[in-house]
């Protein structure tokens, strides 16, 4: 059974015992332990079940890298599903429970899949399920999703909070061991910003377990001091407890800091997720044992050697009394020396190659340790723990020599560098024959903008395996992201002969053990299945992942993947190299979601706009309108009536005396620089480098398959500067629209954006008074002759400092004064003083519909659905004929968006007055392929208008502009129809007298 020792334990603190629960029994540990070493510690060696078959599974690793040792940790609303036991801090009183079984992890009714087993090989899915076709509703799809999913998920809102954060540095070094620390003091004594983070909650990584000394001293005691000498240089910042967990281009970096995972509920952000910029990036994240494949090697208690030797060191924890350890490189004797000057047994160690000549397995016989070449492990027994192993030679077919009783499995295939950081951002791997391991091609890096290595590789990861290749590796890494600095410390360990490689125990192992001998301990794939994948056709690595499940687990294959592709390789009689590998991406640990989402949560999820006007309208009978994220007023109501009469009392308004519209919603992007005319010229349909200073001219936004974006007026403020208005929701996207074509295609135009939308108050005075309420305020000439319509000036207005806009959305006389936020409440009331004579009344959104749709205006998001162009609306005349290109124009050009029989804008009316339903269909005659009535058209807006005093409708119809004075039908929900007569959009003053007063 595996215990706690009763002295040792580098990392724990025997004087702060902490008590915790899983699946409900009360068990102890200590400040320091993980999760997983506790349960050890408590002899739990079952803690889960895989995912296909429901086998037993126990702790296989001590890092990230754990497959099995998943857990809902917490309760109510602090529950977590699949939270690695491994990467776990324990407190007292935390609560966990084991997952994927029913009705017990002991007894668990999942199991008879294994029993089936070989009627559920990998890709069975695509095979079944599909014979009666009725039974995948009513009998398939329930029992699939059933036993879908690991953990279960959280039904309560999250008590704790998240937070981000940014950090600007010249060098950030992910990992906290031996090689990082080596770095980050080279690039920090060097005057270089550095930043360092270490994914665990101590420093040195493997080292100080492993016994190396640097520079004469133990690696602890360096560790120690040089981490002092970090934290003394200013320009270092070091963080703990913070996994780098993707790096993107341009030397982005997201990580995750565990803030308060071990102290839950003391006010402080559980996890902070870090946004850094970096001039270099220094992957120093070290390496993964990799298992052997041998029948058997899913039991709990068979566990990677390293994992072995961490719980022994740094916790205290044996495995078992009785610890047999098989390996194919000289590391694995480390742990058997461990285990014995633990005072625990090694039976024997089982060596498979042919000889074992170095200084480790030379201490190994000194300290009586048995040791046997050639040999492998033909099958473990047991069945929720191991009870044995048979023993066999790796150069035969399983033949059992010898069966030795044993607790425990300390296994080692050699070990991988972990490069996922290095390839995130298309850093090229290369095969190390040597060490059968893909490393990092230092002659491929992934590249910063100017062509220069943007990752460097460094330690383990970089390949360089030996404690004395590490350091020195690492130290030529910190220079090259920053300057030489001296000479690297001398690191000393037991010298380690060549390993050899080995992906399956025996080499000949017949199907009847590949079929017990396990890849992916998880998703349950077996050597037998990739074979198979083979067999089928399965040829690209990647096919096979998904064929198999193979690295698709919660650990994304960090143990299954290197032995899954050699035995892939070996099915198709290729070499590793050749086979290649599936591809990393981020996260290389999962990131909660909390981080993610940091405080945008609750209230602030989607933070509410609101105009410097709000609480204005609020206090004066606003019905409010969500408008993206802005609330905006739909009407104003005043004592009992409806809203539909509001808007009809505010239409009218508007066209007989004058209405005030809160227009500051409305999107303002400032473009500047020299090249702005030319980029605005690309931007939209039309041509507004040759706009004259002072004037407006309105424009179409279209993407580059041609389709409507957005619209607004453009006005040109000086010789390099324009305003570009966009509609309310779309402000933030056409900005980040513009950003990304400077920053992506056109990066060496000198064009400069600002999004001010929210620096200015915008009011619009609107109808046949506007003028004489400006002319009260007083300050400005706004004549027709001194500001005609499609102008803008600069002055005061009422003592405010304004810019007045001679535009209109309405087709009445109309200014759209902007004015600084601060001051734009107080411009507002100026304004309703000053019209009280004039019959001055606020309008709100609808009305504003309306009053568009009697001019015939398009709304973008009413006319356009993403699939129209400025051509079905009749728009041609803002493209302009004269320009070579603009974003959108070959596409417009393709077969299908020149097509005369295109759906295009027209105006309806009812023949009865009514107004027809939103949205409603335009039928014609005769039915589709499944039954349905044929269309010809669709309502895009429908009001009823009071200032025509009939139902009013525009709609997109087929060849809509030539068919005027046609009558279509429109079926209604419910039963019956409307008919509409097809007549010209423009309802009123289509002469535009009215606006140009």
């Amino acid at each position: 059974m595996s215990a706690r020792l009763a002295k040792g334990g580098r990392l724990i603190d025997r004087s702060k015992a902490h008590r915790f629960t899983f699946n409900g029994k009360w068990m102890r540990g200590f400040e320091g332990d993980t999760l997983s070493a506790a349960l050890l510690a408590n002899d739990q060696m079952l803690v889960g079940r895989s995912f296909k078959y429901h086998r037993p599974r126990g702790i296989v690793a001590s890092g990230p890298e754990e497959p099995n040792g998943l857990v809902n940790l917490g309760k109510g609303e602090r529950l977590e599903p699949n939270q690695r036991t491994t990467t776990t801090e324990l407190f007292d009183g935390l609560t966990a429970e084991s997952q994927n079984h029913w009705p017990s992890l002991e007894n668990d009714i999942g199991v008879v899949n294994n029993y089936a087993a070989r009627f559920l090989p990998a890709g069975f899915y695509y095979k079944t399920f599909l014979q009666p076709r009725a039974a995948w509703k009513h009998v398939f799809e329930p029992i699939v999703r059933h036993s879908a999913g690991l953990g279960k998920a959280p039904k309560d809102r999250d008590a704790d909070r998240y937070e981000q954060a940014y950090a600007f540095c010249d060098v950030l070094v992910i990992g906290g061991g031996v090689a990082g620390l080596q770095a980050a003091l080279v690039a920090g004594r060097s005057g270089a910003r550095v930043m360092l983070l270490e994914q665990t909650a101590h420093w040195g990584g493997r080292a100080p377990v492993d016994g190396v000394e640097i520079d004469g001293q133990p690696a602890d005691a360096w560790v120690k001091t040089t981490v002092q000498a970090l934290e003394a240089i200013e320009n270092v910042t070091l963080r703990v407890r913070c996994m780098g967990a993707g790096v993107y281009d341009h030397g982005y970096v997201l990580a995750e800091e565990k803030v308060a995972d071990h102290t839950p509920g003391d006010g402080r952000p559980k996890h902070r997720l870090w946004r850094i910029r970096a001039g270099r990036i220094i992957a120093a994240t070290g390496a993964i044992e990799r298992p052997l494949s041998f029948a058997g090697n899913d039991i709990p208690g068979v566990m990677l050697a390293a994992a072995v030797r961490d719980y022994v060191v740094n916790f205290a924890v044996s495995p078992g009394d009785r610890t047999v350890v098989v390996t194919n490189n000289d590391d694995a004797y480390r742990t058997a020396i461990a285990l014995h000057q633990a005072g625990l047994s090694v039976p024997v160690i089982l060596d498979a190659r042919l000889t074992a000549p170095g200084a480790l397995p030379e201490q190994a016989r000194k300290l009586g340790i048995r040791v046997e070449t050639n040999r492998a492990i033909a099958a473990v027994k047991g069945g929720k723990r191991v009870k044995s192993v048979a023993i066999c030679a790796q150069a035969g077919e399983g033949a059992v020599l010898e069966e030795i009783a044993c607790e425990a499995v300390a296994m080692s295939g050699g070990w991988s560098p972990v490069v996922h950081l290095w390839s995130h951002c298309g850093g090229k791997l290369i095969w190390d024959e040597a060490t059968a391991c893909f490393r990092p091609d230092a002659a491929r890096p992934p590249l910063n903008h100017d062509g220069s290595a943007m990752v460097i590789a460094a330690g383990a990861a970089n390949g360089a395996l030996l404690a004395a290749d590490t350091l020195a590796d690492a130290h030529r890494a910190g220079e090259a992201a920053s300057k030489p600095t001296g000479d690297a410390p001398k690191a000393t360990a037991a010298e380690e002969a060549p390993m050899e490689a080995v992906w399956l125990m025996p080499q000949g192992a017949p199907v009847k053990l590949r079929a017990k001998a396990w890849l992916d301990y998880q998703n349950d794939v077996k050597v037998s299945d990739v074979q198979l994948a083979a067999r089928e056709g399965y040829e690209s690595v990647e096919h096979t992942k998904r064929y198999t499940t193979l690295g698709m687990a919660t650990d994304q294959g960090k143990l299954s993947n290197i032995n899954g592709l050699a035995v892939l390789a070996d099915a198709l009689n290729e070499h590793i190299p050749q086979v290649g590998t599936t591809t990393f991406r981020p996260p290389y640990t999962p990131v909660t979601f909390g981080a993610l989402a940091g405080e945008a949560r609750g209230e602030i999820f989607q933070p509410l706009r609101r105009t410097p006007m709000h609480d204005w309208h609020d206090a004066h009978g606003a019905y409010w309108e969500p408008v993206g994220l802005w609330r905006r007023p739909y009407c104003y109501t005043q004592g009992g009536e409806s809203h539909g009469k509001s808007v009809h009392r505010e239409v009218l308004n508007v066209r007989n005396n004058v209405g005030l519209l809160d227009a500051s919603t409305l999107g303002k992007i400032i473009v500047k620089g020299p090249d702005a005319g030319r980029f605005l010229d690309m931007l939209y349909t039309g041509v507004m480098s040759t706009l004259p200073i002072g004037k407006c001219r309105y424009g179409l936004m279209c993407n580059e398959n041609g389709f409507l974006s957005d619209d607004g007026v453009v006005a040109r403020i000086d010789e390099d500067t324009w305003l570009c208005h966009t509609t309310s929701g779309g402000a933030d996207r056409i900005h980040a629209h513009m950003e990304d074509w400077l920053q992506c295609e056109w990066w060496d135009w000198q064009v400069w954006t600002a999004n001010v939308t929210e620096q200015y108050a915008q009011v619009a005075v609107v109808g046949p008074n506007a003028r004489k309420l400006l002319e009260k305020l007083g300050g400005m000439d706004v004549s027709k002759e001194t500001l005609p319509f499609m102008q803008w000036a600069d002055g005061t207005l009422g003592g405010f400092r304004a810019r007045v806009y001679r535009i209109s959305f309405s087709g009445e006389l109309s200014y759209e004064i902007a004015i600084p936020a601060s001051e734009g409440r107080a411009f507002w009331e100026a304004c309703l003083a000053a019209g009280a004579e004039f019959g001055v009344m606020p309008y709100g959104t609808e009305a504003l519909h309306v009053l568009r749709a009697e001019k015939g205006f398009i709304m973008i998001g009413d006319e356009t659905d993403g699939t129209v162009i400025p051509q079905d609306l009749g728009l041609g005349w803002a493209i302009s004929k004269k320009k070579a290109d603009y974003l959108g124009k070959r596409g417009q050009e393709r077969s299908f968006l020149t097509d005369p029989d295109r759906w295009k804008l027209v105006g309806l009316e009812t023949l009865d007055g009514s107004v027809i339903p939103d949205g409603a269909i335009a039928v014609a005659e005769g039915k589709n392929a499944n039954g349905q009535r044929n269309t010809q058209g669709r309502v895009t807006s429908s009001y009823h208008s009071p200032t025509l005093g009939k139902g009013i409708a525009m709609g997109l119809v087929l060849r809509g502009p030539d068919r005027m004075g046609e009558v279509l039908e429109f079926p209604k929900i419910g039963g019956g129809s409307v008919k509409a007569r097809i007549v010209d959009q423009v309802f009123y003053d289509k002469e535009g007298a009215k606006q140009n007063v």
